[in-house]
């Protein structure tokens, strides 16, 4: 039975991913889930495969190279898949250094202690082991709004502290790549989207904010532009590119479905008055005159959109969902567990909005 190792696995994409590999797998692998559970991390995400024999969470810090290493003692570990970090831009701003410590410290953390648990005295490394480290395109920095993509030779210019953290940890790794031929890869992916989304992103903040006719905050114009992927495409991606992909590469996974926030937004809107049945209260909710623009962010890239022809070419994978038919799953979703948006949007959530959004 292979082993994965999982880190932020209570998180957005870290708990699809997971699904998605138990789905796929079943019995036939074994996942540990480290989470630290920050605000992002959350348990009610995984409830339903956390009986599963084969499935053990485990609440530790990355940073924290005691544990981190004696969960790879305790256990022979085949793949690392490595998801854990701060990820939203407008936090780093207020805070970069939890983003270098989280990003960049655990980061090495991790890699030092998978190269302990699976180097042999030769400096080669135990067979079919592999490390993934997950990342993202802002690393690349903006593109112009009249064309161009990132490909995996783009030159990085990461212009938040979160981009600039995980440019870092992406050049960690590329380091242990070729000074100790670690055996590792990096996918670099654009915007994600789909169930168990955090909401202070801005998929989940709109269909959250109009389902209770709350203003849809919107930076500067609206019309910067982001490559959405669905959560689930990207966690096929990651498992291809482990078992399809050639170590010490880097992939770029895109979902070649670019659009303006606004338009991502009036998308929204469309789909919740059409899913909506008649008679339902919140469908009067749903306007476009809850639209509110607000100050630009602070170094607010323009344009992202990845070029996925690489893994598509080495490896197979292709983006599956189209965007309009990834929201009308999400909503869906949405829909059908409104407690966790409740549980996730009290308290600390509450806070943070009211201060990044509510005062501007």
């Amino acid at each position: 039975m292979r082993t994965y190792l999982v880190t932020g696995g209570a998180g957005f994409i870290g708990s699809n991913y997971i699904h998605y590999m138990f789905e796929k797998y079943g019995e036939e692998i074994r996942i540990i889930n480290v989470d630290k559970l920050t605000y992002a991390g959350n348990l009610e995400n995984l409830k339903d495969v956390e009986g599963r024999e084969n499935y053990t969470f485990v609440k530790a810090d990355i940073c924290d190279s005691e544990k981190i290493n004696q969960i790879f003692a305790e256990n022979d570990i085949d793949r690392v898949v490595h998801f854990a970090a701060e990820s939203h831009v407008d936090r780093s701003i207020k805070n970069p250094t939890v983003f270098v410590e989280t990003n960049v410290l655990g980061t090495l953390v991790m890699l030092n202690a998978a190269k302990a648990a699976w180097e042999l005295p030769d400096g080669t490394y135990k067979e079919d082991k592999k490390f993934l480290h997950v990342s993202t395109d802002e690393v690349y920095g903006s593109l112009e709004e009249d064309g161009g993509y990132f490909y995996e030779t783009t030159p990085y210019a990461p212009h938040s502290p979160y981009s600039a953290s995980k440019a870092s940890s992406d050049m960690l790794v590329k380091a242990y790549m070729d000074t100790y031929k670690f055996p590792a890869n990096i996918t670099n992916c654009s915007n994600n989207y789909g169930p168990y989304q955090f909401p202070e992103k801005l998929i989940p903040l709109i269909i959250n904010n109009a389902l209770h006719g709350k203003k849809l905050p919107v930076y500067g114009d609206g019309k910067n532009v982001r490559d959405w992927l669905y959560v689930m495409d990207h966690a096929k991606g990651i498992d291809m590119v482990q078992e399809k992909g050639r170590l010490f590469e880097t992939y770029n996974i895109g979902g070649h479905n670019e659009k303006q926030n606004i338009q991502i937004i009036h998308i929204i809107l469309d789909t919740l008055q059409e899913m909506l049945p008649e008679g339902d209260p919140r469908k009067e909710l749903v306007s476009e005159k809850l639209i509110t623009y607000v100050e630009d962010r602070k170094g607010h890239d323009r344009r992202y959109a990845i070029a996925p022809d690489k893994i598509k070419e080495e490896v197979g994978w292709y983006p599956e969902t189209m965007f309009e038919d990834g929201i009308r799953l999400t909503i869906q979703w949405f829909f059908e567990h409104e407690d966790w948006m409740e549980h996730v949007t009290s308290g600390d959530y509450q806070k943070y909005y009211q201060e990044m959004y509510q005062d501007k």
